[in-house]
């Protein structure tokens, strides 16, 4: 009896691993959508991943698809993705066997048409406009003659040199260029880090500090002026304490800089012109002031002139006015005879009338009563005398107690001064020991360290030192001549030498011929081996 049946005979279908499956549909799909062109808005965007890489979701009304950018493609992206954000996907279609599922990998993402970018940027304007930035109360008023003026732009287009023309043309002044990109990759950042320098500049620093700053780039289309539509640019225009002036494209051009910058200009050269005023102007309005301030002073003076006249006519006479105090002081000088006679007069008989009541009795009464007041004053400042001699006594009294006491306590008092002086000089003699100690390990240490940078262990290895007829140690060969003095220090001591006609050292030098062998028999022995 069997047990099988018909049914359970091997298949003749190929068995696949799992791996095997998903690499061949991997390789399959990707084979058949190598580069594509995907339109969908961004969906679940939340950054880039600590990784540096971007994962998020295409969607349409009936689907979605995953998608990612790897970390090197998404530096090099003109938009960075944002959520909500229509746009069109350039990339290739793979799968991910991990999950089984397929996904699309960016290379490429632009918006959907400039109707997404206008979307974009509407909405990124109200955004920054609810924060405030846009605020006319927060813009700075320009400065009437600025003496040093920055101007963040290319330094390779034709707008620098149209600001440079313009400022020339109207005032001369002080430029400070910023070179930055205005188009592309990081322009933005750049633009950025320019305002933020500018704007860290010190007053008085090597570098200028600017009294107002231009932005400026030519004209474009909306995806050229994209990066002055930035938040890292809007943010740092608005934070600048310097005032800015967004000189961004042509008249018609409107990017988010100029709303948060304190004054826009419709062309560059308008913001040259905005930044300083006519040289020749002002000369000519000096000069007009000043001829109607010469004009004014002159009539102002004429006026002042007339008046004084006018008053000056008015005035009296000298004579005048001393005709009435002259007249007072001749009547007054004439009745002053009469009048000395009459108070004389006067005043004998005043005289008179104290001396009819003038009479011994009463002289001697006051005599009496004056007596016996001195009296009084007498007995009162011997009683007052006698009082303050009591006191001193007293005084005197306690002070020859405490003078008789004085002796122990000034005993006392040096007995503990001379203990206290035994235990600091035992404290101090111990802390000295302790810092010559410390002293002399610190000096060997020291010593240690000389000895083992010194030259003289370099000498003992088998080296010498070369040294002048100055004791100036010679670094080279050719700093010597020939019959030159030279001393030659070995480890165990010093050999003076001269240089040959070949010294100087050189290496195109003809060669010193050898001595005869006589002379060298005769030469004393040296100390030590010659070099020659």
């Amino acid at each position: 009896m069997s047990f099988f049946s018909d049914s359970d005979s091997p298949s003749n279908l190929a068995e696949y691993s799992v791996s095997e499956l998903s690499g061949s549909i991997k390789r399959t799909v990707e084979q058949a959508f190598d580069q594509v062109r995907v339109r969908g808005e961004i969906s679940g965007y939340r950054g880039q991943h600590s990784s540096g890489h971007a994962y998020f979701s295409l969607k349409d009304e009936r689907a979605r698809i995953d998608a990612v950018i790897w970390k090197g493609s998404f530096s090099r992206l003109r938009f960075k993705p944002e959520e909500g954000m229509e746009v069109i996907a350039t990339g290739k279609i793979t799968t991910f066997p991990g999950s089984s599922k397929y996904q699309i990998v960016i290379e490429t993402l632009e918006p959907a048409g400039a109707g997404a970018l206008m979307a974009l940027l509407e909405e990124r304007r109200r955004k920054l406009a609810a924060e405030g930035l846009f605020d006319t109360g927060r813009k700075k008023p320009l400065p009437f003659l600025p003496k040093v003026i920055g101007v963040v732009t290319s330094p390779t287009g034709a707008v620098i040199r149209d600001i440079l023309h313009r400022i020339s043309d109207r005032f001369p002044v002080h430029v400070v260029v910023w070179p930055v990109k205005v188009q592309g990759e990081g322009s933005g950042e750049e633009v950025a880090a320019a305002i933020s320098g500018f704007n860290a500049l010190e007053p008085g620093g090597p570098i200028a500090r600017p009294d107002v700053l231009i932005v400026a780039r030519g004209g474009g289309s909306l995806e050229d002026l994209w990066s002055f539509n930035d938040e890292i640019v809007v943010r740092a225009a608005a934070a600048s304490r310097i005032p800015l002036i967004s000189a961004v494209g042509h008249e018609t051009d409107w990017t988010l800089i100029d709303h948060a910058a304190d004054r826009r200009a419709p062309t560059p050269t308008g913001a040259a012109e905005m930044a300083v005023p006519v040289k020749a102007d002002l000369a000519a309005e000096v000069a007009s002031l000043a001829a109607r301030l010469s004009g004014a002073t002159a009539r102002q003076m004429e006026n002042r002139r007339q008046g004084v006249r006018a008053l000056a006519r008015a005035l009296p006479s000298l004579d005048q006015l001393l005709a009435l105090p002259r007249r007072r002081f001749d009547e007054a000088s004439a009745g002053l005879g009469r009048g000395l006679q009459m108070n004389t007069a006067g005043k004998r008989r005043a005289f008179e009338r104290t001396a009819a009541h003038l009479r011994p009795d009463m002289l001697l009464t006051r005599i009496a009563e004056r007596r016996q007041r001195v009296g009084d004053r007498v007995l009162r400042a011997e009683r007052i005398v006698e009082r303050r001699l009591d006191q001193l006594r007293a005084r005197l009294s306690a002070f020859d107690v405490s003078l008789r006491a004085t002796p122990a306590r000034v005993k006392a008092q040096t007995e503990r001064s001379r203990e206290k002086l035994a235990s600091l000089t035992l404290r101090a003699g111990s802390a000295l020991a302790g810092d010559l100690s410390r002293r002399r390990a610190l000096l060997l240490a020291q010593d240690r360290v000389l000895q083992s940078l010194s030259y003289r262990n370099v000498l003992k290895r088998g080296y010498a030192l070369v040294r002048d007829e100055d004791g100036v140690p010679v670094k080279g060969a050719a700093s010597l001549g020939p019959g030159r003095a030279i001393g030659i220090e070995f480890a165990d001591g010093t050999v003076d030498a001269v240089t040959g006609s070949g010294g100087g050292g050189s290496s195109g030098g003809t060669p010193r011929k050898k001595a005869p062998a006589k002379a060298e028999a005769e030469k004393p022995a040296p100390r030590q081996g010659s070099l020659f």
